[in-house]
């Protein structure tokens, strides 16, 4: 069985759905891969949608979700930023990306945060690789 990882923000309409976009194309071999919010907004943004599909990943089909609709145990969970708190999920490491959400700002942000999310992903799957997080 492989390991959990989550990727939670407020809204789960962009950071964590990036986030989601590039783990299942990049580390699906390595996680069952999810997302949540904890104040999940009705739908994916839509600039989010287009700067993904600028790195040829799709998330036009991927929906927003709560907590509630994760696993109740997660090996791994990486927030995004914004001083996201969610409530006690047991898990095995956290760690916080620290990202500013660009909602509501041009799509330069939404590259911006996009590539970060990117270079993230990349350095924790050679720590996970290398079993080093530190």
């Amino acid at each position: 069985m492989k390991p959990k990882i989550a990727f939670i923000c407020i809204g789960n309409s962009c950071r964590s759905q990036m986030a989601e976009g590039f783990a299942k194309k990049y580390v699906c071999d390595y996680f069952d891969i999810f997302s949540a919010g904890t104040e999940p907004a009705e739908t994916v943004n839509p600039l989010a949608i287009s700067v993904m599909k600028e790195k040829n990943i799709d998330i036009s089909n991927q929906k927003t979700k709560p907590l509630k609709d994760i696993p109740v145990f997660i090996n791994y969970i990486i927030t995004m930023g914004c001083g996201v708190s969610c409530p006690f999920i047991p898990h095995d490491y956290q760690e916080d990306w620290e990202l500013d959400d660009p909602v509501g700002r041009p799509i330069e942000e939404f590259r911006k945060t996009r590539d970060l999310i990117e270079n993230k992903l990349n350095d924790f799957l050679l720590r996970f690789k290398n079993n080093n997080f530190t």
